[in-house]
């Protein structure tokens, strides 16, 4: 051997190996019997199901389809969304108003938030109903002016509240204690850096929310406060302990006892009440398409054709005297590629 050749063995530089061909792998499809035949046992009872509503008398499927489209069940729908529109717009703005109050420094406002959360929280719906039904005798008039003196202007309660609006503020008041921990959820689901950096650009505080806070909040608002108006809809059947007639149960359950046949009724309601939760879930669907852009949609990174992956650099040691071999990159190696 020379001199040469046994130097070069001593620095332990080796002739690369090539590497070997990767072999493509032959995934096997797990099979999984029973739960094909899970499938089909809920497909068929599916079916009898509905085979079995189809046939029974007791749900009187003509008259489901004389009084689906009735002037007087129409009406009633038209009565409910309204309920629901504006009992959620009037709750949505009172509950970013007492979000912002129990995120306040102010002790004295933070307290005040609480206390209306735990009033309207702590007691059922209906029973705030029924007082709200019973609120003429509570408050007879409606007083403007200064306390304890004359008043400026003053109004019969019964007069100047209908029960449409009592209705109303007493589906928005306590809906308004839900939306505002809905809305402090998502104002603190916000990284506090986001404040911090709009802090130092110069931005105003209401600058900050509008342009920074509440629109990266949306994407946690907004998902809860879709089941809210869900949960809306189907609560303004509760407003007959106000009492309000004229909304799509109440209305329904009044034919139903002329009639003497309750059932169809009953599936008459159900079927307007699927038919306006349908068109909110697929309006909740987009609005949450629409707010997470730019969340868990990262593509990863495109490699270049024939690109060697899973290749190393550095020092490997080698067992035995001579020095540690140093391995570089294809492109580096000599005759590769550069």
């Amino acid at each position: 051997m020379s001199t040469a050749e046994r130097s070069g063995a001593s620095v332990g530089q080796t002739p690369p190996t090539p590497e070997p061909a990767s072999v493509p792998i032959k995934a096997i499809r797990l099979r999984h019997p029973w739960r094909a035949v899970f499938a089909v046992l809920i497909v068929v009872v599916f079916v009898l199901v509905l085979v079995d509503a189809a046939f029974r008398p007791a749900y009187d499927w003509p008259s489901v389809g004389k009084y689906l489209f009735d002037r007087r069940i129409s009406q009633a729908a038209l009565v409910t969304l309204e309920l629901t529109v504006y009992s959620m717009v009037i709750a949505i703005i009172l509950g970013v108003i007492l979000a912002v109050m129990r995120l306040s420094p102010n002790p004295v406002v933070k307290s005040v938030a609480w206390f209306y959360l735990w009033v309207f929280r702590g007691t059922p719906v209906y029973v705030q109903l029924t007082i709200w039904g019973l609120i003429s005798l509570i408050y007879s008039s409606i007083d403007i002016g200064i306390p304890f003196m004359e008043p400026w202007v003053s109004f019969q309660t019964q007069a100047a509240l209908n029960t449409f609006t009592l209705a109303i503020v007493g589906l928005a008041l306590n809906e308004a204690a839900y939306m505002a921990e809905i809305v402090r959820a998502g104002l603190l689901a916000v990284d506090r850096g986001q404040d911090e950096a709009a802090t130092a650009l110069g931005m105003s505080w209401a600058q900050t929310m509008t342009r920074v806070i509440l629109p990266q909040s949306m994407r946690v608002i907004i998902p809860p406060t879709g089941n809210e108006v869900i949960s809306m809809l189907k609560t303004t059947s509760l407003v007959t302990a106000v009492p309000f007639s004229f909304e799509l149960f109440t209305r329904s359950r009044d034919i139903s006892a002329e009639t003497f046949n309750p059932i169809p009724l009953l599936i008459v309601a159900s079927l307007w009440y699927l038919f306006f939760t349908s068109i909110l879930m697929v309006g909740q669907h987009f609005l949450e398409k629409r707010f997470a852009r730019g969340v868990g949609d990262r593509q990863p990174e495109k490699k270049e054709p024939g690109a060697v992956t899973g290749a190393f650099t550095g020092v490997m040691p080698v067992i035995g005297s001579d020095p540690p071999a140093i391995v570089l990159p294809p492109k580096d190696r000599p005759g590769g590629q550069r």
